[in-house]
């Protein structure tokens, strides 16, 4: 059965954020906390934010690049504390998603990874979840209108949790708001949003809506990556763009992901000071001629689909270019210059075999063929 849902209501222009105040009213949150990081606090963003709101609102900024179940309770008291009604997540998918759990945990009882999708947890989430507005100030991860939160557990597994309640009521998408981002972050983010993207169209669900939105995200992506790395401080149109297929790829990615994010996930969680946007970018070639041969995309030519969309003249080009584009971009060459080394494969692929994204892939994966890519991507 396919399942088809798109419920956030999305603000989406530059200066959008002024907007926020508004929002809550709307959706009567009287007493809102802000979960944010010391980065967006430092390059003024939450001060951006803070005009538009009452004074004294609770800010919680110790999010992780990763976020950590020890940093949820901590954001959780602090909402507790000032008995708050809301959360706004201000920042990139970290902040968003580690605000999505803080909503989760000040309205339900029990250990957080009892509501991960692996541990069966989507029934548990309920309506009782606190709203949230999502204002993101990278275009990747596409967490403001997403439905799940990934979370670094106590125990060091890196799961999800997802659930249509966690899915923010307001995502406010204020393209100006990542004018100041750093080149190597607009990078790692804007891959993000692309293996979002490519990933969604070839997952073999049925979700004919979500492939047509994966399909021009990847063709706004593909044409504005390297206009807003190199000049985003000046390229709106870039950085609109950018923000807009970042988006779409958080909309599309409801119909699955793949093998892409089920090796991400569990590097991510074996070291979590990786970039995850950057690992999608080291693993999507390897991951791509591994999908090629899936019965469904040679069937629905999807890789032929996916270069026509990338400009590239056949199948042949699309992992390649990839590998370009990361290089244009000043990504790393691989896993190993960014300290990855093959006695961490079997955990590696433990928990790739393990994670939820790892069943939507096209073609079913092996320890054997997570092996392979591993290799092929170092």
């Amino acid at each position: 059965m396919a399942l088809i849902n798109y419920l956030t209501l999305i603000q989406f222009d530059e200066g959008a954020i002024r907007l926020v105040g508004q929002e809550c009213a709307r959706l009567n949150i009287a007493r809102p906390m802000v979960v944010t990081d010391q980065g967006v606090r430092a390059a003024g963003l939450l001060d951006r934010l803070t005009a538009h709101l009452k004074e004294g609102v609770p800010v919680y900024d110790g999010t992780q690049s990763n976020p950590t179940e020890a940093s949820v309770i901590e954001a959780t008291a602090v909402y507790k504390q000032h008995q708050c009604d809301g959360v706004i997540g201000l920042g990139g998918g970290s902040s968003i998603d580690l605000g999505k759990a803080v909503a989760l945990a000040a309205t339900h009882d029990g250990p957080l990874k009892s509501y991960a999708v692996i541990e069966g947890g989507m029934a548990r989430i309920t309506a009782a979840m606190a709203p949230i507005i999502a204002i993101p100030t990278t275009a990747g991860t596409g967490s403001e209108v997403g439905r799940g939160a990934v979370i670094i557990m106590a125990d060091g597994r890196k799961l999800t949790m997802i659930s249509p309640h966690m899915i923010p009521k307001v995502a406010i998408c204020d393209p100006e708001l990542t004018y100041g981002l750093p080149p190597v972050l607009t990078a790692a983010t804007g891959m993000d949003a692309i293996a979002h993207c490519i990933e969604t169209f070839l997952s073999a669900a049925f979700n004919p809506p979500a492939e047509g939105i994966a399909l021009d995200g990847l063709r706004r992506a593909w044409l504005h990556i390297e206009r807003a790395t190199k000049n985003g401080s000046k390229d709106g149109e870039a950085r609109l763009n950018m923000m807009s297929a970042s988006m779409q790829g958080a909309l599309a990615f409801q119909k699955g992901l793949g093998c892409v994010h089920s090796l991400s996930h569990s590097l991510g969680g074996v070291n979590p000071r990786l970039h995850h946007g950057t690992l999608n970018a080291m693993f999507l070639p390897a991951v791509i001629r591994f999908n090629a041969e899936a019965e469904s995309v040679k069937r629905e030519r999807k890789i032929e689909r996916l270069a026509e969309t990338m400009g590239l003249s056949g199948a042949q080009d699309v992992a390649p270019a990839l590998r370009a584009m990361n290089a244009k971009l000043n990504l790393p060459a691989g896993l190993r210059p960014m300290g990855v080394t093959e006695d961490l494969f079997p955990k590696i692929i433990e928990g790739a075999l393990a994670d939820h994204t790892h069943k939507t892939n096209p073609r079913e994966a092996s320890a054997k063929d997570y092996e392979a890519m591993l290799r092929e991507s170092l």
